[in-house]
């Protein structure tokens, strides 16, 4: 397809708005010009998508299918433009128009449907499936509102609805004749045929519309537009004969309300019983409607019978949170394809491939019994058939793991163990990092490797470069390509060729501009935003990420009041300038996270206007974490943290990010960063703390006292002492709960064990920094290294390995 110019694009921008708005282009606001400039867009997509989808079926391609709750899409008006080969054009073609291209171009919200690296990590892989011409789709839901608008107020996280759909968003299409109806509760009935089959009825269901709004995937420059398939609940049209009775006629109107809720908030609040029921109805309208769909489309393009579903289909399900897909297969292939359980468990168990994202027990997803009996009353009994089985091929074929069936079974503790029914019936079981993989195969999974050692498998987590670096990162990408030419763009790989380039004096330079440049940007950014000047040649500290314990925002913290202790004291110290910037959502009702984010608030209104501090010190939370806030600050960092518990984060991407855009890696030996670890190696990161096996050992067999860090450090004994005594707060008990839970619950992701490692992680950090050309010779080493870690060769290896699928 041709190219369209900047000439192009003004004069079809220029007609769109005429038509439609009826007026002069110079009239119009920017919110006009982004509809203008995204219906241009569409206009060259939709014959490419059409192509696409003809192509597929025309081949007769074998398909992989994406499922997961959560797809991280952020805007896609810049994506979409640089893929299709047209972001310098748009962004001249605006600027001749009059108009700043930023400006327009947050117009866009981000789309709201994910919250962290999980939902971000399907967004790259699918970014990658198109790009590398490999027919693959996902499948989520459209939640009409997001996890939380984030505002801080006195400090504190305040949550308010975040509608990102309160405008229209041009780049959804609503198939409304590809809608199907998904049931919950009702009765089962069971019927035998006289050939001795069973005939099963669902009746007296409460039935929802899943309705399907489709968002192109644009692959590189290659023509390729995949799918990303959204379902949204709406009532079935025609309301039911009540006959006059008035409990049913309240239970349906109730019923209509539930409805809205389905796809209406990402993430609802669980902590009650209602909010945890909604969570698992939102899990099975996905994957019932998305099951329902595959099949249909199946059979209009292949016209084969089910029997050929695997040599056709493959279903990634991303976490256990569609794994419900698995007996609503079953279902489909016995109750409406007429199918044996045989057949059916042959079929499904070749079909479907698992991508486990934890290593945190508390993380691996269980229902109640009840619950799901109730609301899922033929999936429960088909889990529950699943189940029996599995476990009467222990007792029989593995007599030696007769004891270990309380731990393995799917049924177990009054719990369906989400997690083990995706083990059992999954031909594939994958970690995210090396680390993670061998945690679960010898820890978390020891039993389930020993029954299935051949499903386990790793593939280390990736990040599409084309938007965390080309995207974000123009002016490094354009001195990138100045240096080592653009092959790396579709090889990304070939950024290894920057390691010529590690001792020359010129192109090091080069890069440190680049990086004050960006530095200076993201200044200005939080100056317009929060009205404080920070130090644009300071040190950029960054740790943007979900709030979590395990995540240990808190020892970032603590290394803070540290420094400004030591300042304090020593008003003269001879310290190079920092500045630690923020960003973290915490779950509604996670009490201590949000507690955490009130401390790095109540530090930074302290440690900011300090005269002692002398400007050294700067402590920025920017608000409401999202894509779109992250693409701002990556470019611009210098010390990535990842600084998590060893063992308890799975891969990580964030570390991947800024590895990219040339920050270094201050961090445990924990996920994806002992593999950035092996690249790089120790002279080129910061590694501190515990490993991953001697944390293990200490949850296992004790032995760490926290309470005999506090008193034999006096550093870590003021820390807390401020804390307990209101020195930092408005009163002395704001944070009393943080200091119980790290002295009276032992601290149990090991803050004050790793305090002083990290302390001197950093020290060492300043020296470094200091000697600007081994500092930028470094960073040139992370930047040449992170092509591996792009999600092109994160997608290569599943095609390889697991979904055997081929480009068209």
């Amino acid at each position: 397809m041709k190219r369209l110019t900047a000439e192009d694009l003004k004069a079809r921008m220029t007609t769109y708005i005429n038509t439609t708005y009826r007026l002069d282009v110079k009239e119009a606001t920017e919110e006009e010009v982004f509809y203008a400039l995204a219906a241009v867009v569409n206009e060259q997509v939709k014959p490419l998508w059409d192509k696409t989808n003809e192509r597929y079926k025309s081949e007769q391609t074998r398909q992989v299918y994406y499922l997961s709750m959560e797809f991280l899409i952020g805007r896609l008006i810049e994506s979409n433009l640089l893929n299709l080969g047209m972001l310098k054009e748009a962004n001249q073609a605006l600027q001749e128009l009059g108009f700043q291209a930023e400006d327009v171009f947050t117009v866009e919200q981000d789309a709201a449907l994910g919250n962290g690296g999980l939902g971000r990590l399907a967004a790259c892989f699918l970014d990658s499936l198109a790009s590398l011409n490999y027919p693959g789709h996902g499948y989520g839901i459209r939640y009409r509102y997001g996890l939380f608008e984030q505002r801080i107020i006195h400090g504190n996280q305040v949550e308010l609805p975040d509608y990102w759909l309160k405008k229209p968003y041009p780049w959804e299409v609503r198939r409304e004749e590809e809608a199907c109806v998904v049931q919950f509760q009702g009765i089962v009935r069971m019927h035998q045929r006289r050939n001795g089959s069973l005939e099963i009825n669902h009746e007296h269901t409460d039935k929802v519309l899943a309705v399907p709004y489709d968002v192109p995937v644009i692959g590189y420059e290659n023509e390729t537009v995949n799918t990303l398939r959204l379902w949204s609940a709406e009532p079935v049209s025609g309301a039911p004969d009540n006959s006059g009775d008035q409990e049913e006629f309240y239970h349906h109107l109730d019923f209509e309300h539930s409805i809205e809720q389905l796809s209406g908030f990402l993430y609802p609040d669980d902590s009650s019983y209602e909010g945890k029921e909604l969570r698992l109805k939102q899990q099975y309208f996905l994957v019932s409607a998305s099951v329902q769909n595959m099949i249909k489309q199946f059979k209009k393009n292949y016209r084969l019978s089910s029997k050929h579903f695997p040599e056709k289909i493959v279903i990634q399900i991303n976490d256990t949170h569609p794994s419900l897909s698995i007996p609503e297969l079953m279902r489909i292939l016995m109750d409406e394809e007429d199918l044996g359980w045989d057949e059916a468990w042959e079929i499904t168990t070749r079909v479907f491939a698992y991508t486990n994202h934890t290593t945190l027990s508390e993380a691996l997803e269980t229902w109640p019994i009840a619950m799901m009996q109730k609301l899922l009353p033929r999936i429960y009994m088909i889990i529950d058939e699943i189940n029996e089985r599995f476990c009467q091929g222990i007792w029989f074929d593995h007599k030696e793991k007769r004891d270990k069936i309380p731990e393995l079974a799917i049924i177990a503790d009054e719990q369906v163990h989400m997690a083990r029914l995706a083990i059992v019936a999954s031909f594939s079981v994958n970690g995210v990092a090396n680390i993670h993989t061998e945690i679960l195969k010898k820890k978390e999974m020891k039993e389930f490797h020993e029954l299935y050692p051949e499903r386990f498998n790793n593939k280390t987590n990736g990040i599409t470069h084309r938007r965390w670096l080309m995207q974000v990162n123009p002016k490094l990408t354009s001195l990138i390509q100045d240096i080592i030419g653009d092959q790396w763009v579709k090889r990304p790989k070939q950024l290894i060729s920057l390691l010529r380039f590690q001792h020359d004096k010129d192109v090091l330079e080069q890069f440190a501009k680049v990086k004050n440049e960006n530095k200076l940007a993201l200044a200005n950014f939080i100056h317009q935003q929060m009205g404080i000047t920070v130090d644009d040649q300071s040190i950029f500290d960054v740790q943007i990420k979900r709030l979590h314990e395990y995540k240990r925002q808190l020892l970032n913290v603590f290394h803070i009041i540290y420094l400004y202790n030591e300042l304090k004291e020593n008003p003269n110290l001879d310290m190079t300038p920092r500045t630690f910037i923020f960003g973290a959502k915490a779950a509604p009702s996670y009490h201590l996270a949000k507690e955490v984010i009130k401390l790095i608030n109540t530090v930074a209104s302290i440690v900011n206007y300090d005269k002692d501090t002398k400007g050294k010190l700067k402590v920025i939370f920017l608000e409401n974490y999202n894509v779109s806030l992250a693409e701002k600050i990556i470019p611009a960092a210098e010390i990535s943290e990842q600084i998590s518990t060893a063992s308890k984060e799975a891969s990580g991407t964030g570390n991947m990010k800024f590895m990219m855009n040339g920050a270094l890696t201050m961090g445990t030996m924990d996920g994806a960063n002992v593999e950035i670890y092996d690249l790089v190696g120790e002279e080129n990161m910061f590694i501190f703390g515990l490993r991953a096996e001697e944390v293990l050992d200490y949850y296992q067999h004790g032995g760490y006292h926290a309470r005999d860090i506090y008193n034999k450090d006096d550093r870590v004994r003021r820390i807390l002492d401020q804390l307990n005594n209101g020195e930092f707060g408005t009163h002395d008990i704001e944070f009393k709960d943080i200091y119980y839970n790290i002295l009276y619950h032992n601290d149990p992701y090991f803050v004050l064990k790793d305090f002083e490692p990290y302390i001197e992680a950093h020290e060492y950090a300043e020296s470094v920094y200091r000697d600007k050309m081994k500092w930028q010779r470094m960073s040139l080493i992370n930047i040449a290294h992170s092509g591996k870690f792009s999600s092109d060769r994160t997608i290569q290896e599943y095609v390889n390995d697991i979904w055997k699928i081929n480009p068209t």
